[in-house]
């Protein structure tokens, strides 16, 4: 007969257990509620979008002289192979004539001289034939000579190419990781302005644009003292000229003056730019302010930090090398001191040399800042000087 047993209800145990396990679920789920990070202030982010900033400008200067390096490369390379070519059709001709002298030996070796010439309808026609081909070995000695230089040249010139080719693959490869890190820093200062109100985006704005407002002033300012100071120069200079020339050439006999009272000091004057490159150079940059700043860019419509440097030097008839570092060792560095400055003097900033600006006067440069800004006047101040180099 069937036994009809009643299922046992669940045990305590098991009830206490998930129990446990449920509450438990929940504590976490507060406890990681209450700790939860919070949303950053606007100070915060622009704090953390300028280090992105500043990490994708170092990019950048690794990218512009990668592409640098990279332009060169692919120069030598292309001449390279040129030279190759032009050497392989060298070989091949040499080679050609060997061929030519060897055939002509092969047709004729196997008889004896002294039996040809007995054999000869023409014996004078022999020995003059005869007398060529001694010629010949001597030809053939050196264009044989000749072919050995000429192929060990071809294959020099070979060794060399696929050496810049390998290279050249090490450097677009660097080229690309350099770009995908820059666009990488990038996209992330974006994606946190964009956790920004509109509100606090344009405070932003406003405050950079505020501040470039009061460096322009200062750098217009400087350079207007610059002006006024020269023109006191020019005319002191022509005032003492015109002296010489009216102040008659006898001795005076009027009674000595008595001495005039110790003049002051004048403040010194504001410096001049630094020759009429520098000023060339100066105003270049200063027509392009507000143009923005693009990664890579060397203008004339958009730049990155060396590359304003780079295309204003050139309005003025200088060539600068692409990157800041490589600009850092392009003339004379006279230290880190803004107060040694004259205008036109490259301002390389920071530990690595990765930012260039140029001085306007005033503590001022002139300058594509980063990402996201445009062409712009700014305290030299606001960042680390490294050096300050005299074109």
């Amino acid at each position: 007969m069937a036994s009809h047993r009643r299922p046992k209800p669940a045990g305590r145990t098991r009830v206490s257990i998930l129990t446990g396990v449920a509450a438990a679920a929940v504590a976490l789920s507060a406890q990681s509620g209450a700790h939860a990070d919070p949303t950053p202030t606007k100070d915060q982010v622009k704090e953390q979008v300028d280090q992105l900033n500043e990490q994708a400008e170092v990019a950048t200067e690794k990218y512009n002289g990668a592409q640098a390096k990279q332009q060169e490369l692919q120069k030598q390379v292309a001449e390279l192979q040129d030279k190759v070519a032009r050497q392989q059709a060298s070989v091949t001709e040499a080679q050609g004539g060997l061929a030519e002298i060897a055939g002509e030996q092969y047709r004729t070796g196997g008889i004896s001289q002294t039996v040809q010439l007995m054999l000869s309808a023409s014996p004078d026609n022999f020995l003059s034939q005869a007398d060529a081909l001694n010629q010949a070995g001597s030809t053939q000695s050196g264009a044989l000579k000749e072919l050995q230089e000429q192929q060990r040249r071809l294959d020099q010139d070979r060794t060399e190419t696929q050496a810049k080719l390998a290279e050249l693959e090490v450097t677009t490869q660097q080229l690309k990781s350099s770009k995908e890190d820059v666009q990488g820093k990038l996209q992330k200062a974006q994606d946190l302005l964009n956790t920004l109100t509109e509100q606090e985006r344009q405070a932003l704005r406003a405050a950079e644009e505020k501040a470039a407002a009061e460096a322009k002033a200062k750098a217009d300012a400087a350079k207007a003292e610059a002006a006024k100071a020269a023109k006191e120069k020019a005319d002191a200079e022509r005032a003492s000229r015109d002296a010489n020339r009216t102040s008659p050439s006898a001795p005076s006999t009027a009674a000595p003056a008595a001495p005039a009272a110790t003049a002051k000091p004048a403040a010194p004057a504001a410096p001049a730019a630094n020759g009429s490159r520098a000023a060339a150079a100066i105003a270049a940059a200063e027509s392009k302010l507000g143009s923005p700043y693009v990664y890579g860019a060397t203008g004339p419509n958009s730049f990155d930090c060396s590359g304003l440097t780079g295309w204003a030097y050139a309005q003025a008839g200088v060539s600068l090398p692409r990157t800041s570092q490589a600009q850092a060792t392009a003339g004379t560095q006279i230290g880190s001191d803004i107060s040694k400055a004259q205008p036109g003097d490259l301002v390389i900033f920071y530990g690595d040399r990765h930012h260039v600006g140029i001085y306007v006067g005033g503590g001022q440069v002139i300058h594509a800042p980063k990402p996201g800004a445009s062409v712009r006047y700014e305290a030299a101040s606001n960042m680390p000087v490294n050096t300050i180099v005299r074109l």
